[in-house]
C-alpha cells in the first residue's frame, strides 16, 4: 500500500512539472528535441545498474553533458539544435542498449514505477518543485526570446544562457520522468500534456496553467490504470495523455 502511494505522488510531481517545462517546449518548436533528449540518458542507467549506483544520477550526468555539448556545439558550428540532439540521441541509445544487462533493458525502457521508494517519492517531490520553480523564474525571458531573440537581447536577456538553463531542466524533468515511463516514452510527458493545451488554451495563463494540470492528471491516471489492470503504467501514461490530446482535437473541431 506505501508503495502504491509513493507512486501516485511521485506522478502527481513528476507529471505536473513536465506539463509546466514542456509547455515552453512545444512554444519554442522543440517537441522532437524533448523525444531525442531521453534516449541520451540510456547509457547512464546502464552504467548505475553496471556499477551498482543510482540510475538517475547516471541519467542526469548523461544528460546535462549532452545538453551543455549540444548547447556548445551550436553555438560554435552551423548545424541545428535538431540535428546534434538527433546525432547524440542515436548514439546513445546504441550504447545504452549494449550496456544495460538483458533483464533490466525492459525497465530501462519502460519504466518501473512499482519500484518507488520513499526516497524516489520525496526526491521527486522535490526536484519537481526545484524545477518549476526555476522554470517560472526563466519564463519570461524565454517567452520574449521566442517572439524575438533581438528584443529580448536588446534589453539586456542573454538568450543563450537562458536556452542552456531550459535545456537543462528539460533534463531534470526528463532523468526523474524515466522512473515512470522509461526511455523511450519520457518525451510525450513531456510534449503531449502541453500538445493538448495549446489546442483548447485562449491565453498564454490559460495554456501554462491547463498543460501542468494535465501533466498531473495523465501521469497520475496512467499509473492508477496500472495498478487496476495489471499492465505497466509507461504506456499507459503515454495512452491517457494521447486520448486527452485527441478529446482535445474534437472539442476544437467541432465546438469552437
Amino acid at each position: 500500500m506505501e508503495g502504491a502511494i509513493y507512486s501516485l505522488i511521485t506522478s502527481i510531481a513528476v507529471g505536473f512539472a513536465a506539463g509546466y517545462v514542456g509547455s515552453l517546449m512545444v512554444l519554442k518548436k522543440m517537441a522532437l528535441v524533448g523525444d531525442a533528449l531521453s534516449h541520451v540518458a540510456l547509457p547512464g542507467i546502464a552504467l548505475g545498474i553496471l556499477f551498482g549506483f543510482e540510475p538517475f544520477l547516471g541519467a542526469f550526468a548523461f544528460l546535462f553533458a549532452s545538453a551543455v555539448a549540444t548547447w556548445w556545439l551550436e553555438r560554435k558550428t552551423r548545424l541545428s539544435f535538431e540535428a546534434l540532439v538527433g546525432t547524440l540521441f542515436t548514439l546513445s541509445l546504441a550504447i545504452g542498449i549494449l550496456l544495460v544487462p538483458e533483464p533490466d533493458l525492459l525497465e530501462a525502457l519502460f519504466g518501473d514505477i512499482s519500484k518507488v521508494t520513499f526516497f524516489d517519492a520525496v526526491a521527486a517531490l522535490l526536484i519537481s518543485s526545484v524545477a518549476v520553480f526555476l522554470a517560472k523564474r526563466i519564463y519570461d525571458s524565454m517567452i520574449l526570446g521566442i517572439i524575438s531573440e533581438d528584443l529580448a537581447t536588446s534589453i539586456g536577456i542573454n538568450v543563450a544562457r537562458v536556452n542552456l538553463a531550459y535545456i537543462l531542466l528539460v533534463s531534470l524533468i526528463v532523468a526523474i520522468g524515466i522512473k515512470i515511463v522509461g526511455t523511450l516514452l519520457v518525451g510525450a510527458l513531456v510534449i503531449v500534456p502541453a500538445a493538448t493545451a495549446k489546442n483548447v488554451s485562449s491565453s498564454l495563463k490559460s495554456y501554462l496553467a491547463l498543460s501542468s494540470i494535465l501533466g498531473a492528471m495523465c501521469s497520475l491516471l496512467g499509473v492508477l490504470l496500472s495498478y487496476f489492470i495489471n499492465l505497466p503504467a509507461g504506456p499507459l501514461v503515454v495512452l491517457s495523455g494521447t486520448v486527452a490530446f485527441l478529446g482535445a482535437v474534437f472539442i476544437k473541431l467541432y465546438f469552437e
